[in-house]
């Protein structure tokens, strides 16, 4: 199955081809730039390094959050057109369990991992993930949590490898939890989505593209002022409700 993934969920903007698990190409880039110059050219330039024609694709997955409002809108509405003019199959992948799959399960056997992400305010965007067999299990919901209320979640002497951890973040959690150990890798990589596609429950399968969102787990500020300043209005789901 000819598939293409991508992820810009946050900073890092990162693409990737695959022929059934076999990866074909990718485009990676770190650098501050507007998403929106840079996805669709990265598309354009892989399907033409691979002599891929669009009606060749068969399904997209995209990260559908959380992350950044900006970048999570623009992926996931990429995913959606190119789903529904082309006939694709459309897959949505956490963008936590993404940068969990950097961990490796030769190195994480009954090892929690807690992928993280800066959602400013001392907060973060965190959940935690464990390998089983060969599957990457959610263990605790994705959600969205002041950074200094994550060591509480944690049993003493748990061993948990975090992914994504600022140097401050580093700093704040070893204070929590002595014994946390730091992935080396903290980007995510579009190369790891065609396996996190396999595993239930972190997919999420679309059959409605329409109704296919981004996950922000929290309210952008402009609805959380009108919420403020309406107090009386019945509050509405702008936010899916993880169950």
């Amino acid at each position: 199955m000819k598939t293409i993934a991508f992820d810009a969920s946050n900073q890092p903007l990162t693409i990737a081809l695959f022929d059934n698990q076999e990866l074909i190409s990718q485009f990676e880039t770190n650098q501050v730039k507007n998403h929106s110059e840079q996805l669709l050219p990265g598309i354009d330039q892989l399907m033409q390094d691979a002599g891929w024609r669009p009606q060749d694709l068969e399904r997209v997955i995209v990260s559908q959050g959380p992350g950044s409002y900006t970048g999570l809108r623009l992926a996931v509405t990429t995913a959606k057109t190119l789903a529904f003019t082309l006939g694709l199959e459309l897959v949505g992948v956490s963008s936590l369990a993404l940068l969990a799959a950097n961990v490796a399960l030769a190195d994480a056997k009954d090892t929690l991992i807690i992928p993280l992400m800066d959602a400013r305010n001392q907060n973060v965007y965190a959940g935690q993930y464990q390998w089983q067999g060969e599957h990457l299990v959610n263990i605790i919901n994705d959600q969205h949590t002041p950074l200094k209320a994550m060591p509480s979640q944690i049993a003493a002497q748990q061993a948990v490898i975090y992914v994504g951890a600022t140097p401050e973040m580093q700093a704040e959690i070893l204070t929590q939890v002595p014994q946390a150990q730091f992935a080396a890798d903290n980007l995510p990589h579009a190369a790891n989505l065609v396996q996190l596609a396999r595993t239930e429950p972190i997919i999420t399968a679309v059959n409605a593209i329409h109704q296919f969102n981004p996950r922000y787990l929290r309210l952008t500020q402009a609805e959380a002022n009108w919420q403020q300043q309406h107090p009386e209005a019945k509050r509405q789901d702008y936010v899916e409700k993880v169950k």
